[in-house]
């Protein structure tokens, strides 16, 4: 794979706190994600999605957010997509009876016309598949599929810091590792990848850093594999005794 994508950026989050209609679900969040990929793993309502949402200017927030020592603006999703950033949403969020072509244009919104024709090219050579299906409805693939869509999406944007909210949910185990490999030639290209992940052994082996957020506060955080050797972490999500 090759992309068109910036040296990866390095994310500073500091004292970070989100929630809903007034409930706060995050409380002093502090993490960083380096070039290369780190994972976030905990329990379902530990608030993985809500931190993704709250980074990309979906959700209102407290606290710094850094991109490369550059502040972040809260809750304005066109700055973080103008600042580098781009999220691939928990169910993938497409437009059902719109092509995958069109789909994918629709993810490079503010660049010029030019340099969007010159990323559709660029993602049809990165995702050959997609190439092959350009003028299908995207509500007519596969669970997979519609996950390369949505990822090839994103990177229509020209990001320097990607992020996953469980993308491999619902696949079958080979899509899921096709797509974990996708996350790792994109990384390896130069892009950072912050994913929420619930396949947790699999994830970490992939990754290079990883966080635990329970109750919407970070428990734990390593190295990838040193949170795979974690015997809590192990207990925890691996169903080792």
């Amino acid at each position: 794979m090759t992309t068109t994508a910036a040296t990866g950026a390095s994310l500073a989050v500091r004292g970070l706190g989100a929630g809903y209609n007034g409930l706060e679900v995050l409380r002093d969040i502090t993490l960083d994600a380096q070039p290369g990929i780190t994972v976030i793993l905990g329990p379902n309502g530990a608030g993985k999605t809500t931190l993704l949402k709250a980074l990309a200017g979906l959700l209102p927030r407290r606290g710094s957010v850094q991109l490369d020592g550059r502040d972040v603006p809260a809750g304005n999703a066109t700055a973080c997509v103008r600042s580098g950033m781009a999220l691939v949403a928990e169910g993938r969020q497409l437009f059902a009876q719109m092509s995958v072509a069109e789909n994918l244009e629709l993810g490079g919104w503010l660049a010029t016309p030019a340099e969007r024709a010159e990323r559709l090219a660029q993602a049809f050579a990165d995702f050959p598949r997609l190439h092959e299906r350009a003028q299908q409805l995207a509500g007519t693939m596969s669970g997979g599929e519609q996950q390369m869509v949505a990822v090839a999406r994103a990177m229509m944007s020209h990001p320097r810091l990607l992020m996953l909210d469980e993308p491999s949910l619902g696949l079958a185990p080979r899509m899921v590792d096709e797509l974990l490999a996708i996350a790792q030639r994109i990384a390896a290209q130069g892009v950072t990848v912050l994913m929420v992940e619930q396949n947790v052994r699999k994830a970490l082996q992939i990754a290079q850093r990883g966080y635990v957020l329970e109750r919407g506060r970070i428990v734990a955080a390593d190295d990838a594999q040193a949170l795979l050797r974690s015997d809590a972490v192990r207990r925890a999500y691996l169903g080792v005794a």
